[in-house]
């Protein structure tokens, strides 16, 4: 935070986030916020499932954006798409909201903030869109996008953009001004038809 309260200033101003405060106790070690989330959240528990097959899943998504992104060629876009459809169909296997079930869970704090790179950094390098048949991520896309807990930290597009081109480098060609921030969380196709 560039400006925290006063209160957190004092108290907690010399100490590494992560921290959580819950009814002004301050708990500031991972395995303790787990833990506290655990068992004083509703549905807390629900954040730590596990499950092999959800996490092989997402894993190496975001290395196929990257590669898609530096390589700029055919294959990489299709390896990405290959691995967006196995996501794409594990959730309409499930016939839930989210990867695990009907309630958030670590998995979709990861895999949310991955869609969204893909989604806004895939469009404006490489012409990248998600294909619209891919239904079930749609689906999945549009509950992340009506959570608070998602679109209250999701960074505005531009930001996105700004962290890629920064990674890779990329000379600015023109002169860049400040742009009141855009947020992309439209699903470009109709969930009613389904």
């Amino acid at each position: 935070m560039q400006k925290p309260p006063p209160d957190f200033r004092t108290n907690f101003e010399a100490t590494h986030p992560p921290i959580l405060i819950d009814n002004g106790l301050a708990i500031l070690e991972n395995e303790k916020i787990e833990r506290h989330i655990m068992k004083s959240v509703p549905g807390g528990y629900n954040l730590f499932v596990q499950d092999k097959e959800v996490a092989t899943l997402i894993e190496n998504l975001y290395s196929k954006l990257k590669l898609m992104l530096v390589k700029k060629d055919e294959n990489k876009n299709n390896a990405l798409l290959v691995h967006l459809k196995k996501i794409n169909d594990h959730l309409a296997a499930r016939g839930t909201r989210f990867l695990t079930g009907d309630t958030m869970c670590c998995f979709d704090c990861e895999l949310m903030p991955r869609l969204q790179h893909i989604r806004v950094a895939g469009k404006y390098f490489v012409d990248f869109d998600i294909p619209k048949h891919l239904t079930a991520l749609w689906r999945y896309m549009y509950h992340m996008y009506q959570l608070d807990a998602f679109t209250q930290s999701c960074p505005a597009d531009q930001d996105i953009i700004n962290h890629y081109k920064l990674q890779q480098m990329l000379k600015m060609k023109k002169h860049e001004e400040l742009e009141t921030p855009t947020f992309t969380t439209s699903i470009p196709v109709d969930l009613n038809e389904q």
